[in-house]
């Protein structure tokens, strides 16, 4: 089994950045890739970055590409969502996910077995 817990939501002022954190407890050796997520009020969840949990690779969607950032502390089993430059329609509550194995495609939930609680982050103008 694998727990996830995040940390870090909060309000902010557009353009503010805050960083989430992801605790990962019990069998990492398991886990194949971190997704994270986001649930904006009234609308479908929806992908917006994954990482290799043992490598660097990462990927994320269009509209936080060169404002968020993925990062790991491996002795912390520990991984961070860097997000700057913050606007209204980030406003969401926000999710980390661990896949522990290799499937297709990494931008879709079911790639995913284990989910944390969630996080609101609220963006104001």
């Amino acid at each position: 089994q694998v727990q996830l817990v995040e940390h870090g939501g909060g309000e902010v002022q557009a353009g503010d950045s805050l960083k989430l954190s992801c605790e990962v407890y019990g069998r990492t050796t398991r886990i194949d890739r971190l997704g994270w997520f986001r649930r904006a009020p009234g609308k479908e969840r929806e992908f917006i970055a994954s990482s290799q949990w043992t490598g660097d690779s990462a990927n994320y969607i269009d509209v936080v590409k060169g404002r968020f950032i993925i990062s790991k502390d491996s002795a912390k089993n520990t991984a961070y969502l860097e997000m700057t430059n913050l606007k209204p329609e980030d406003t969401a509550v926000y999710y980390c996910s661990a896949g522990i194995q290799w499937r297709p495609d990494p931008s879709s939930a079911e790639y995913y077995d284990y989910w944390g609680q969630g996080t609101q982050v609220t963006v104001s103008s």
